[in-house]
């Protein structure tokens, strides 16, 4: 094909000074859309920097800029002494097949080609879309952010910044930044009877994350997991997309039953489990029940998952002592985060390997993400090391348990008849179990138009619920809130008829 000339581009196009787009970036796609259209054909000449600027009355620079940016990215060819050319490297049909006729890319085919865990992902996608809008009650999970120590956190990152801490703006260590690894190793040793050393413990980003690496470090495809029923969502549905085969193993009295998961799921590999306050029924896990799991888990091989996602908040003892802390055959990966305790935004978390894993933890923290924020690691290490986070710690629990406490007494004032509620010794939620013949779904449904979120047992089970119910969220609320909020869902359930058949539960 030989060269042509174009000696005016004008009417191809124009600019708009009054635009936030500069000029040559906006002359530059001009030139490239017409390219790619084909209204300036393949070889064409185009007119010296000179001329075009005249032509369109901008500066010169303007269209050197963007000659350059045409040439840099292969539009243009330049040839010394003759011009500035449009390829003739450019396929036949230009770049036209994937532009609709408006000149507006085309459309993903929907729906769009995914792998099996791609489809996996999308499936539960849904679970993780969380609201963004402010949090209302009784939304579990919602710490108190509003009482965190705003001042002294700030004062603690400025100190960080005033150091000019150059090496926490490079990349650091995957594991984590040491001095908190240490923190939080003394923190659990003292607080939860974890036996570790500072050396096995790893920074994640939240409790989802150390699920995820778990399930990609020690599992494969197919591979059998016990399952809590109910149990926590987060968890399910992460290991529902790595391919995983769950058993939903019921939770009793005691926690989950280990005789009904060896009938259901001889040959699983993990077991996840909430021993110090399941979730969302807020059992905590006996001893007896406790020596039971750790014994499958040594006889057949098999792993433990243990999320201690808010064990710092009960009210009637001490906290209890981590499963971790009974484990004599290295079968528990311990994980903690600091969302409940803290603040959720923060996205730093923990999880405690065996030995043995240390290594293969690590580097799938490295290939995930690489690490966790420098600089927030560093502020948190002095926090805990100056004695803030026991503080704050102790000042929550004394909080969350008169919120509770509110909140149950409104409860039993208000719906005494629709709902009984569970044993409340730990925790930032109580479950209220619904009268049989109530579905909680619609329940849930009725209580979010009435302006308050509660959410039903039934989204957290694999299996046709034993007993239904609503999760009831108080640690974020004040307490004038929460008796708004109860009277509320007084109204939203008194219409609901015991006599409604149940649904069945939905397609997971």
């Amino acid at each position: 094909m030989g060269r042509k000339s174009s000696t005016f581009l004008s009417p191809l196009f124009t600019l708009d000074p009054a635009s936030a787009d500069p000029l040559y970036h906006q002359l530059y796609g001009a030139i490239r859309d017409a390219i790619l259209d084909g209204r300036i054909a393949k070889g064409t000449q185009l007119p010296s920097s000179r001329m075009l600027s005249t032509e369109l009355s901008v500066s010169r620079n303007t269209v050197v800029n963007a000659y350059e940016q045409l040439l840099a990215e292969g539009y243009l060819e330049g040839e010394a002494g003759s011009g500035t050319y449009v390829t003739l490297r450019l396929p036949d049909e230009s770049l036209r097949a994937v532009r609709s006729p408006s000149g507006v890319p085309a459309a993903i085919p929907d729906p769009p080609r995914l792998s099996r865990q791609g489809q996996a992902l999308q499936r539960y996608a849904t679970t993780h879309t969380l609201s963004r809008n402010e949090p209302r009650p009784f939304r579990p999970g919602v710490p108190a952010v509003d009482e965190f120590p705003f001042r002294l956190w700030e004062r603690m990152v400025a100190q960080q910044w005033r150091k000019h801490p150059w090496p926490m703006l490079t990349y650091g260590p995957a594991e984590g930044y040491q001095p908190l690894r240490v923190a939080i190793a003394d923190y659990l040793r003292m607080a939860r009877a974890v036996r570790c050393d500072w050396r096995q413990v790893i920074l994640v980003s939240g409790s989802q994350q150390a699920i995820d690496l778990t399930a990609r470090v020690l599992l494969d495809p197919g591979d059998g997991v016990w399952m809590e029923e109910p149990g926590y969502r987060g968890a399910r549905d992460s290991l529902l997309a790595a391919g995983l085969d769950l058993a939903p193993v019921p939770v009793d009295d005691e926690g989950l039953s280990v005789r009904a998961g060896r009938a259901m799921a001889p040959e699983a590999r993990l077991a996840y489990v909430t021993p110090s306050h399941q979730f969302p029924s807020g059992v905590t896990m006996s001893v007896a029940r406790r020596m039971e799991l750790l014994r499958w888990a040594a006889e057949t091989g098999s792993w433990i998952l243990e999320d201690d996602y808010d064990s710092e908040y009960r009210y009637v003892s001490r906290p209890l002592s981590a499963l971790q802390g009974l484990d004599e055959s290295g079968r528990v990966i311990y994980a903690g985060t600091f969302s409940k305790v803290l603040f959720p935004s923060l996205r730093l978390g923990y999880l405690v390997a065996p030995p043995a894993l240390v290594d293969v933890f690590t580097a799938a923290r490295a290939i995930a993400d690489r690490h966790s924020p420098m600089v927030d690691q560093a502020v948190l290490a002095e926090f805990m090391k100056e004695g803030h986070f026991g503080r704050h710690i102790r000042r929550m629990r004394t909080l969350y348990q008169e919120r509770r406490d509110t909140l149950v007494e409104v409860l039993t004032r208000e719906l005494g008849g629709l709902l009984e509620l569970s044993p409340a010794a730990a925790g930032m939620h109580l479950v209220g179990w619904l009268p049989p013949g109530i579905d909680d779904r619609a329940a849930s449904r009725c209580a979010l138009e009435a302006g308050v979120e509660a959410q039903a047992i039934s989204a957290y089970c694999l299996a046709e619920p034993a007993r239904r119910g609503l999760m009831l969220g108080y640690a974020g609320y004040s307490s004038a809130a929460l008796k708004r909020a109860a009277g509320q869902l007084a109204q939203a359930l008194a219409g609901l008829s015991a006599a409604a058949p149940p649904v069945t539960p939905e397609p997971l």
